[in-house]
């Protein structure tokens, strides 16, 4: 029979929440210096800021690649072989809840943001520009696409042969990228935001851009909430009961997650407040921890709306068309696999696509980076809110599927 999975330790949730902040506060500390550095230090100083800028940019760019590899691989591998059924559907609702999101956050976007930023400043006519001291070329491996190609190849490789070394090199590199990320990428982010509104500052855009930053966050958080309306309601009407009821049974889920800005650490909490909102033991035991790996709506709706309101910051006089974000968001859901296990690694995964199916610029992924960091427990708390809307739905579709021995993993760390 299934097991119960051991609840995470208030000690391991603190470290997480205390993590989280300190890189919160280290951004806005990045954002404040490089607004300071581009009004009143010398040029030499701030092409050293932006000379780390390109450097980092090159490093992100090196490591995306491998981390879309790996952690897709070693997520993929890690799925119960044996859940049948019941596994189809938990992945389709998760999928289809992801792309959902993404499409609301499109749709929202191209009605509200282009008069909501109508005044932001471009990053597209710089009043002068500095260049960096030095450039430094690091090449990825292989492409975005070839990446995430292989990563499937492996991945469902891994889940039909049972192979033990495959399942072993994935995880094995999917624990060293996560240590380069740690250790290197996400400690060097706030000289890399510093760069970029240093940058910025010195092109003449950066306090009509600031000021847009408090309207977006409320936007994406609106928009958290009425994908969360529209899953409990849905929700309600299949279980046949009230959906303020059930929502209300998940908030201490969601204000968890706000706390702790991590699904892993709110797990213990999602899954019992599943259970009080009347989901069976067994099908939240195994529904809840495999849907905190691949149900990622709130951070879709984060990465979608944002991404709109960069490019309207960068001087698009047009958002794309569906059939240009159709592809996008689509792709989205799959390559936000990888966002377990890594801080941050909703925004990373997604970094690849956003630079080859959406053109951004340097500038424009350190934008993507900051605007996402800053409403990242947002993301998370609608997330796991919505882990429960589905372990219901779930529970209600079952009907005789077993969950014998289909205990799926549960990454240490989401972003």
């Amino acid at each position: 029979m299934l097991k119960r999975r051991p609840k995470s330790d208030a000690p391991h949730a603190v470290i997480i929440r205390e993590g989280t902040m300190k890189l919160i506060l280290r951004l806005l500390a990045g954002i404040a210096f490089g607004v300071l550095c581009g009004l009143f230090a010398p040029d030499l100083f701030i092409r050293v800021l932006i000379t780390a800028k390109v450097l980092i940019s090159q490093m992100i760019g090196f490591t995306i690649p491998l981390l879309i590899l790996f952690f897709v691989t070693s997520g993929i591998a890690s799925l119960p072989k044996n859940s049948g059924k019941l596994l189809g559907k938990t992945v389709g609702l998760a999928y289809a809840s992801t792309v959902g999101a993404g499409f609301l956050a499109y749709f929202a976007s191209i009605q509200i943001l282009p008069s909501l930023l109508s005044h932001a400043g471009t990053l597209a006519e710089p009043v002068r520009k500095l260049e960096p001291l030095m450039t430094l070329q690091i090449p990825p491996v292989m492409g975005v696409m070839s990446a995430l190609v292989l990563a499937f190849v492996f991945g469902l490789g891994i889940v039909s042969t049972g192979s033990s070394e495959m399942k072993k090199l994935s995880d094995q590199g999917r624990d060293i990228i996560e240590l380069l990320l740690s250790k290197c990428m996400i400690p060097a982010l706030p000289f890399y935001i510093a760069g970029v509104f240093a940058d910025m500052t010195v092109q003449g855009t950066v306090f009509a851009t600031l000021k847009t930053f408090s309207l977006v966050l409320v936007l994406v958080v609106v928009l958290h909430w009425l994908w969360l309306a529209f899953q409990f309601i849905t929700t309600g009407a299949i279980v046949k009961r009230s959906p303020l009821f059930l929502l209300k049974n998940m908030m201490p889920a969601y204000f968890t997650a706000l706390g702790t800005m991590s699904s892993a650490a709110t797990l213990p909490v999602t899954l019992r407040q599943a259970q009080v909102a009347g989901t069976s033991k067994g099908i939240a035991n195994f529904v809840v921890p495999l849907c905190a790996n691949i149900h990622m709506a709130g951070s879709a709706i984060s990465i979608v709306t944002v991404a709109c309101a960069v490019m309207l910051m960068s001087g698009y006089a047009h958002l794309p068309s569906l059939s240009e974000m159709l592809p996008f968001i689509m792709m989205l859901g799959i390559t936000m696999v990888a966002a377990p296990g890594a801080p941050g690694g909703a925004v990373m995964a997604a970094l690849g696509l956003l630079g080859t199916m959406l053109g951004f610029s340097e500038a424009m992924l350190g934008l993507q980076i900051a605007l996402h960091l800053a409403q990242d427990g947002f993301g998370t708390a609608c997330n796991v809110t919505g882990d429960g809307a589905l372990a219901m739905c779930v529970d209600k579709m079952a009907a005789g599927d077993s969950v014998e021995d289909a205990e799926p993993e549960v990454a240490e760390d989401i972003a």
